[in-house]
């Protein structure tokens, strides 16, 4: 039997090929919406609950064993089955190393991603979806700036009630990526009505998906993912999930094991009130700094602002060992960084100077490259001490930006006044202002110029100019995904 399954191109409890009732029961993408809360109840009763399993599912009344074995139970979307899924299937078959860390690690995140997709009625294959997007990794950056697990765009993250400001990026963060990932997936199961064309779009677009069908449409051609012209990452993008979807079904027969994930939650949340830093946070909790933030991947500063972000997650057990440990300090410091706003576009060494704070380690702890000026109104991570010892406010927990600016040198050259120039006429032709003639030149404000008057003034330099190009815009340091997972060409949608 064993030899049997192995020759299969498909598992032989994989759902039949045409559609079932269970996307008939999924709820309209209007009733999750792009910024339904991840608190919020999804309507449910028993009744829809049952109309999602597969038709032969062996559930009973024992409980899954393990996390796949839920996942399984859960199986409700049409399968793929073509040359695209077979070969994704020798693919990953081919690699049970890189399968193993893969699933390895999801163990921190998977347990929570099936509770939200079953709370949605939501087919549990799309607990699967991460492998695809990020080899699991919150961290990962793909090379068109899409970050986290669900890797979602910068616009589209905010688009879905994703923050990303100096101290974090919800799109990295485990509840708030995974809430808008199932809400974008339930909208574009609205759309569409088939969840591969949703998937489709997930990667490619919603708009490049729709008018994808409306040119088949009008050719008299199906009106199927697999009949559509798409580029080839989305032309394999449902095949490599389906694959998974087989390796998991039935692992023995793609000679593939899986880790031992047991069906209870794997963090618990906790709140915090206070300001505190990352590394005290871990000590508190007994767990290590590598832990600690593979669960929280959403901060990307040494410290966490309670007004921005009021709760932590923690391994099960931690969670109480956390609390205990955080009443014990109650009337002890918890962090030594702070937010501080630049009141006017200053040099990094003046910041410094006035805050009494090494400007390597401000350069370092902001990512501030070499001549760059701080823009008026930027927020910067500081020390806290003195009469910067309170904790950071909502409205900068939650808008904090740091703005760079390049440094600009100036140099002075001379020009000749032309027959009928005014300092006006001349100011503007080289792209100063009036005041600054007259300021230059030591003049009174509307002196009159006459033909060949000499005149100073203030320029760029060369070298100002060059920095102003290649200054970039994002300082801090991403994380690299797997590169069989990363896009080379930016997603419409994402």
């Amino acid at each position: 039997m064993a030899l049997l399954l192995g020759g299969c191109a498909t598992s032989p409890t994989s759902t039949p090929s045409a559609p079932t009732n269970a996307q008939a029961s999924l709820p309209a993408a209007g009733t999750a919406g792009p910024k339904t809360p991840a608190s919020e109840p999804a309507a449910s009763t028993t009744e829809e609950r049952t109309v999602l399993l597969k038709p032969h599912s062996n559930m009973g009344l024992t409980p899954p064993t393990d996390v796949w074995e839920r996942i399984r139970r859960g199986f409700a979307m049409p399968d793929l089955d073509n040359d695209f899924v077979r070969n994704r299937e020798q693919w990953y078959a081919s690699r049970p190393d890189y399968m193993l860390r893969m699933t390895e690690r999801s163990r921190p995140y998977l347990f929570h991603v099936v509770e939200e997709l079953e709370r949605r009625n939501m087919p549990t294959e799309l607990a699967l979806l991460p492998f695809i997007e990020s080899a699991f990794n919150p961290q990962a950056v793909s090379s068109a700036k899409a970050a986290g697990m669900w890797q979602f765009m910068p616009a589209t993250g905010k688009f879905f009630d994703l923050k990303q400001n100096l101290f974090r990026d919800d799109r990295r963060d485990v509840l708030e990526s995974t809430r808008a990932a199932l809400d974008y997936l339930q909208k574009l199961y609205g759309m569409f009505g088939d969840w591969h064309l949703a998937l489709a779009a997930y990667n490619w677009g919603e708009g490049s998906v729709g008018r994808a069908l409306a040119r088949n449409k009008a050719q008299g051609k199906p009106l199927t993912y697999s009949d559509l012209n798409m580029p080839n990452e989305t032309r394999y993008y449902v095949p490599k999930l389906q694959a998974v979807k087989n390796i998991v079904a039935q692992p023995e027969a793609f000679r593939t094991q899986l880790p031992l994930i047991q069906n209870h939650p794997y963090f618990k949340s906790v709140p915090i009130e206070r300001d505190i830093d990352v590394a005290v946070a871990a000590k508190l909790a007994t767990v290590s700094l590598e832990d600690f933030k593979a669960l929280n991947p959403s901060m990307s500063r040494p410290v966490i602002l309670a007004a921005g972000t009021p709760q932590i997650l923690l391994p099960w057990d931690n969670a109480t060992i956390f609390e205990r440990n955080l009443q014990a300090h109650a009337n002890r410091p918890l962090a030594t960084w702070t937010a501080w706003q630049a009141p006017r576009t200053m040099k990094p060494e003046d910041v410094a100077q006035q805050l009494d704070m090494p400007v390597d380690q401000l350069r370092a702890i902001n990512g501030i490259p070499p001549r760059m000026m701080i823009t008026a109104g930027s927020t910067l991570l500081v020390h806290r001490k003195g009469r910067l010892d309170n904790d950071v406010t909502e409205h900068l927990a939650d808008n904090g930006q740091l703005g760079l600016a390049p440094e600009v040198v100036l140099r002075r050259i001379s020009v000749q006044a032309r027959k009928n120039d005014s300092l006006a006429s001349l100011a503007a032709r080289h792209g100063v202002t009036e005041a600054n003639m007259v300021t230059w030149n030591k003049l009174k404000a509307g002196a009159r110029l006459t033909a060949g008057q000499t005149l100073t003034i203030l320029v760029p330099s060369q070298g100002s100019r060059r920095v102003a190009r290649s200054a970039p815009s994002n300082h801090a340091t991403a994380a690299k995904a797997a590169p069989s997972q990363h896009k080379k060409a930016p997603k419409p949608k994402r």
